[in-house]
């Protein structure tokens, strides 16, 4: 969840750093540091704060130089935000600095062993005590090597005692980790690893880069290393080398970067949310291009690597994900039972990981996750290989770990998502989701004829989000009406239901609003209780085969006094009578109305948020990518 940047090379790492870091904060903002080695001296600036207002200034006050050096934004795990907590941390000798995204989890066990060796410690983090662990096994690779010197009379083999140190230090670690590790007595290199949190390597001109996320290096280069579990890297300034921890001999891919250093900016929007929710139109096409087999009357999905007849024995499905793409995952369950009769069940991928669900011979499962590095439910994915599964994943970042791990998968092609609470990600999963339905299903039972209209219908949805798009104004009018509310209700029924989910999840992690998402059906059974005049009800309600039902919950809401906000399909003039406030939804099949939907309840968050004064992009306590469980 932390973001990790380094660079060495011929220029001034200072202000490559800082940018890189300030591309990264989205993974984390509660404080930010760097480690430079400046003329043999190892350098530490760090602040607690968001980073233009922490570690930009203290930079500016404070200035260092020197081609080689490390940095981090940080979203607190152990220990609250403060200049002590935060990275990088010293060794005891204070020669060495880390930083690291992820959980050591026995950090209590080791912080014991090396207090008894005379190890005192400055912050509440594991980091440190990872960094003294490092530090503790780099003086006794030191001490061997003198004596190596002393007993023959010449050098020791060559090699580096920083990354042995390392290596040494993570055999004892249990937990997470990426690291970058600098020494003030090695100043030519970085070393760098991984376990559970991503980290990659940057090939440049003028240096190479170490980073948790490509946004923070793609204006500098575009070949990139995926580091896989256990990997250890040393990164000078002309040549990188990769071992691993548990082989002989570490897997090395150069992959080119698909997107520019232009994606990864706001541009004209306020902020990157805006900016991505915009976007959809052409995500969606970026999800179905070259997908879409109108002569066939199906859907081409190359990167499956799942023959036909393995696909046609499939008896269930079992979708893991977390967070939004869980909604995503419901809403697949709908479309894939709909249209291609196969039993689906969606589970929690930190609930799938820790209880032992039958799984039948023929089932699948299938992981979706935006970064692809979603801790849990790479976790999920592990737990069904384990047990002879077949997993297949739906990821936006090409070369992530949940790509390099699944069977076979399809990708998003959405281009960078930066803004905290996903929104084209979602739209582009449930676009995949259903292309997915339609493949299965032809090899089944669905008639071409349907499978023509649904697909017709996803094509016309980037026109049908441009014209809700154009409603912006209308949404943000909406917004200052209802902003000032404490609590909120969403409600829909069928392959709806899950966006009243996600448009609740959208509202309370950008505005912190109290927001609850519920089948309209269940609101008599309980949740009724607390409707009164000042909780607005948003209801997704268009006309498909729950219209009449969804109907007559909307008419309990309205005899109890709620305000409501209606979403419904144009033309339908009835919900004028009992709704307050109407969003038209442009006509489309029942299976397609969750993609138009969602986008309303986007910009309605959106604008809420801004509002009521909200740092829409780094919501409190929130980063983008959970990498640890």
């Amino acid at each position: 969840m932390c973001g990790i940047i380094g660079y060495i090379g011929k220029k001034s790492a200072s202000p490559i750093l800082l940018e890189g870091l300030r591309r990264l904060e989205y993974r984390g903002y509660d404080s930010a540091g760097v480690a430079i080695v400046e003329d043999a001296h190892l350098l530490v600036r760090k602040k607690k704060g968001k980073i233009d207002a922490g570690l930009a200034a203290l930079l500016a006050s404070d200035p260092v130089s020197g081609h080689l050096g490390i940095g981090h934004t940080r979203w607190a795990t152990h220990g609250v935000p403060s200049d002590k907590n935060c990275h990088p941390h010293f060794d005891q000798s204070e020669k060495i600095a880390v930083v690291h995204n992820g959980v050591i989890e026995n950090y209590e066990t080791l912080k014991e062993h090396l207090r008894a060796a005379g190890h005192a410690f400055k912050s509440d983090t594991d980091t440190e005590v990872l960094a003294h662990l490092i530090g503790h096994h780099y003086e006794k690779c030191r001490a061997k090597r003198a004596g190596e010197r002393s007993a023959n009379g010449r050098a020791p083999a060559n090699g580096s005692p920083l990354a042995q140190a390392v290596s040494d230090a993570l055999r004892e670690v249990i937990g997470t980790y990426g690291i970058a590790v600098v020494c003030a007595d090695e100043p030519d290199k970085i070393i760098g690893a991984r376990r559970g949190s991503p980290l990659i390597i940057g090939i440049g001109r003028d240096g190479n880069f170490l980073a948790s996320d490509a946004n923070a290096i793609v204006a500098h280069t575009k070949k990139v290393v995926y580091l896989n579990d256990y990997d250890v890297a040393v990164i000078s300034a002309g040549r990188f080398d990769v071992s691993n921890l548990g082989a002989d001999t570490a897997k090395i891919q150069i992959t080119q970067l698909e997107f520019s250093q232009e994606d990864a900016v706001r541009g004209e929007h306020a902020h990157f949310m805006l900016k991505e929710i915009f976007e959809q139109p052409r995500t969606v096409e970026n999800a179905l291009r070259g997908r879409v087999d109108m002569a066939n009357a199906t859907a081409k999905l190359g990167g499956l690597n799942i023959g036909a007849d393995e696909l046609r024995a499939i008896n269930r499905v079992v979708i893991a994900a977390s967070g939004t793409s869980w909604h995503a995952a419901l809403v697949g369950e709908y479309l894939i039972e709909e249209m291609a009769g196969i039993p689906v069940e969606v589970e929690f991928a930190h609930e799938f990981c820790y209880r032992n669900a039958p799984l039948e011979q023929n089932t699948i499962l299938l992981v979706l996750s935006q970064s692809g590095e979603t801790a849990d439910t790479l976790a999920a994915l592990r737990e069904a290989k384990r047990r002879g599964h077949r997993v297949l994943s739906i990821v936006n970042v090409v070369g992530s770990a949940i790509a390099r791990e699944a069977d076979g998968g399809i990708y998003m092609h959405a281009g960078p998502e930066i803004g905290v609470a996903s929104t084209k990600a979602f739209v582009s999963t449930i676009a995949i989701l259903t292309l997915l339905a339609v493949h299965l299903g032809r090899m089944r039972a669905l008639a071409a004829t349907r499978a023509l209209e649904i697909l017709r219908g996803l094509e016309a949805l980037p026109g049908q989000i441009e014209g809700l798009l154009a409603q912006d104004a209308a949404f943000k009018k909406l917004a200052r009406k209802y902003g000032k509310a404490n609590d909120f209700f969403f409600l829909g029924r069928g392959c709806t239901f899950p966006i009243a989910l996600e448009g609740a999840l959208k509202l309370k992690e950008i505005s912190y609003i109290h927001a609850e998402g519920y089948s309209a059906a269940e609101m008599k059974h309980g949740p009724i209780a607390l409707i009164d005049a000042k909780t607005p009800t948003v209801f997704v309600v268009p006309r498909d085969g729950m219209y009449e039902k969804t109907m007559a919950n909307l008419a309990m809401i309205r005899a109890r006094r709620g305000p409501i906000i209606a979403l419904a399909t144009e033309g339908d003039k009835a919900i004028k009578k009992v709704a307050d406030d109407v969003v038209y939804l442009p006509e489309t099949l029942a299976l397609l109305n969750p993609i138009p939907a969602v986008v309303p309840l986007q910009l309605f968050a959106y604008h809420v948020a801004v509002a009521r004064g909200c740092d829409v992009d780094k919501p409190r306590n929130l980063a983008k990518s959970v990498t640890v469980e």
